[in-house]
């Protein structure tokens, strides 16, 4: 879809066309709205022609994937949860105790306290804005010592985030469900970013990009 800008191309896209083949695939038709071969179409078009051959429609846009520091990647992907899965069954973590659980910066046992797994703290400044400085008690790791000690081939959790995306993919390549998911952000061109990359830091672009590579 071209044309020149403020043209109607997101509006056609976006409005018309996603909405029109959301409507024709949903189960249940409505009566009063037009259909086309039994399924319902959105009221932004009368006639869709052509949407028993899409299996499925997927809306890509620019929208954040995250608007806090704890959304990441590897997080939004859902891959994480395999990487915690790994250094969960590690021999150190089995001795400490440790689950999965314990190595998500979201929730408390694992994570540093002071800086609540963020890695940041915030400095209220009373005239003006506020500052972010890097949480003294963890460096700016995110976890508590403890955890950090965990090691799965010579790396800790917070080495593993901290990894550029196409380095992590080397890093897996012995176990294909992250290995894949790397390979594709790096075939959308994202293999620069880290993997634990806030998602405030992310641009459009990007941000689009690794719903692009979840997608696929």
């Amino acid at each position: 879809v071209t044309g020149v800008s403020g043209s109607g191309k997101s509006t056609l896209v976006h409005d018309v066309l996603y909405r029109a083949l959301e409507a024709a695939h949903r189960a249940e038709p409505e009566p009063e709205e037009p259909e086309v071969a039994g399924a319902r179409v959105a009221p932004a078009c009368r006639r869709l022609e052509g949407a028993e051959r899409v299996r499925q429609a997927v809306l890509v846009d620019q929208s954040p994937i995250g608007r806090t520091p704890r959304s990441n990647p590897i997080t939004y992907i859902k891959a994480f949860d395999i990487v915690r899965g790994l250094f969960a069954s590690t021999a150190d973590a089995r001795r400490y105790g440790f689950t999965p659980g314990h190595f998500s910066f979201n929730v408390p046992g694992g994570r540093c306290e002071t800086c609540q797994g963020d890695g940041t703290v915030t400095v209220e400044m009373q005239f003006l804005a506020d500052v972010e400085l890097v949480c003294d008690e963890c460096k700016g790791k995110r976890y508590n010592r403890e955890t950090l000690e965990v090691k799965f081939k010579d790396k800790s959790i917070a080495d593993i985030l901290d990894m550029t995306i196409e380095d992590a993919r080397e890093f897996f390549k012995a176990v294909p469900s992250i290995r894949k998911t790397m390979e594709t952000l790096c075939e959308v061109g994202l293999g620069y970013i880290k993997v634990g990359q806030p998602a405030t830091t992310l641009s459009g672009g990007e941000a689009q990009r690794v719903k692009l590579s979840k997608e696929l």
